[in-house]
């Protein structure tokens, strides 16, 4: 009777939890679904707007030659328009009467010099000096990078340059040493682009001064610094004011070592590209250096330099007015040599026709393989001495504030036949040829520089 009564209330109570084994259950559907990936969080992406996606620097190696932006590739900005007489002007600084030292200022060389750019370091310095000379050049302008000179802070290194200075001399020729390159650890970013303290610079100038005295007449306080490639890959309008701060201190402390020496200015590019990750126009970067601190610039530099292009193009055209018939690289005043006319009435423009110009960098490429200076195709080595000849002779003629023109170049076309590119812009562009022998230009300047002399210039 009991195991009856057992089961019964077994059977009573299994009856009573069914309904809630059942609302307790899982689902058989979800018993045979396989577990879920766990999802992925989505980055936030911000808005473009909110990004600021610096200009890369131009990957193509660009060289400290003649014009480094190429229509070919990039569509010039409209060259700007001359300054209207009415513009109001900016009131100005006073310009000082003498120079530190009592020299004469700003300084004038009496009669317009003649000079060649060159790269003297590590190669056969007697042939290129002696064809110099033969030429009638009376200036080698050697471009030397400050990070090489310089290392750890304060310690300077001369080595190599001491022998360039002393075969220069030698030769009896002048000298204008022109400073690009910062060493990285005097730059905000660790490039080789202008430092950020002037005084670094200012400390070297005046190292370089006293090294050399009496040995080096002119220097030249860097090159083409509106290039994005000679500030670090990136460089803006604000960079022109920084550059005469640099400028200010560089001046003082040369002339506080030798009074004689020359300071020159950088010459901005010629170019009418604006990018940051490229270049800022030369006009542009011409008024931003005058106008700054109400033209302080004019105080502490003697002579104001210009790169003038040329491209293809006679040495008389101009465009718009009188454009030439070149193929290509015509449609802006920046490829044009006369552009240099644009940049000197900026300089009166701005009360600084006092200061003479020096054309550091000149001349036509010829036929070359290296890409942006396809014009050099349509220019023989007779048509690229006609080209430097009528130069020289308008210049003298036509424009008595330019004091110097430093053809472009002398002893590029040798190095670079001897490093396996003898077809490089930078030879095309050579006076002598890869085995040093002179090209027709060389000797057009042989011939042109007394005919100037009889002129009186």
């Amino acid at each position: 009777m009991r195991p009856i009564l057992t089961r019964i209330a077994a059977i009573a109570l299994v009856a009573l939890l069914m309904p809630l084994v059942a609302s307790c259950a899982i689902p058989s559907s979800l018993l045979t679904q396989a577990p879920s990936e766990p999802q992925a969080r989505k980055p936030v992406i911000l808005p473009t707007a909110s990004v600021r996606q610096p200009a890369l620097p131009n990957p193509v190696v660009i060289p400290q030659g003649m014009p480094t932006i190429s229509s070919a590739n990039l569509t010039p900005v409209p060259t700007l328009q001359p300054i209207p007489t009415a513009l109001p002007q900016p009131p100005l600084a006073t310009t000082q009467p003498l120079g530190i030292g009592g020299q004469s200022f700003p300084s004038r060389t009496g009669q317009i010099q003649f000079g060649a750019a060159a790269h003297l370091f590590y190669t056969d310095r007697y042939t290129p000096l002696t064809r110099a000379n033969d030429a009638g050049l009376g200036w080698i302008r050697q471009q030397i990078h400050w990070s090489d000179q310089e290392g750890p802070a304060g310690f300077y290194a001369w080595g190599e340059l001491d022998n360039i200075v002393a075969d220069v001399n030698a030769r009896g020729l002048k000298l204008l040493i022109s400073i690009t390159s910062s060493p990285t650890f005097y730059t905000s970013d660790g490039s080789t682009g202008l430092p950020a303290d002037p005084q670094t610079l200012g400390n070297f100038v005046a190292a370089l001064a006293a090294h050399y005295q009496g040995r080096v007449q002119a220097i030249q306080i860097w090159n083409e610094q509106n290039l994005a490639v000679e500030n670090g890959g990136w460089v803006d309008i604000s960079n022109a004011g920084h550059y005469v701060e640099i400028l200010k201190v560089a001046y003082t402390r040369i002339k506080e070592i030798d009074p004689s020496i020359i300071v020159v200015s950088g010459a901005p590019a010629s170019t009418a590209t604006n990018g940051p990750g490229i270049a800022i126009s030369d006009m542009r970067y011409y008024r931003a250096m005058f106008e700054y601190q109400n033209g302080v610039m004019r105080n502490y530099v003697d002579a104001v330099a210009i790169h003038p292009g040329g491209s293809a193009n006679p040495p008389e055209t101009l465009w718009p007015d009188t454009p030439s018939n070149a193929q290509g690289w015509t449609n802006d005043a920046t490829f044009y040599f006369r552009n240099l006319e644009n940049a000197h009435q900026m300089m009166v423009t701005y009360g600084m026709s006092s200061h003479p110009v020096w054309i550091t960098e000149f001349g036509w490429a010829t036929a070359n393989n290296t890409p942006g200076f396809e014009f050099g195709q349509q220019v023989s080595f007779e048509l690229q001495a006609d080209y430097i000849r009528r130069a020289m002779l308008m210049t003298a003629e036509r424009y008595p504030w330019v004091d110097a023109m430093f053809v472009w170049n002398l002893n590029f076309a040798p190095l670079r036949a001897q490093s396996g590119d003898a077809n490089h812009e930078q030879a095309s562009f050579g006076i002598l040829d890869g085995n040093y022998d002179p090209r027709p230009a060389f000797y057009t300047i042989q011939q042109t520089i007394p005919e100037i002399r009889a002129m009186g210039r």
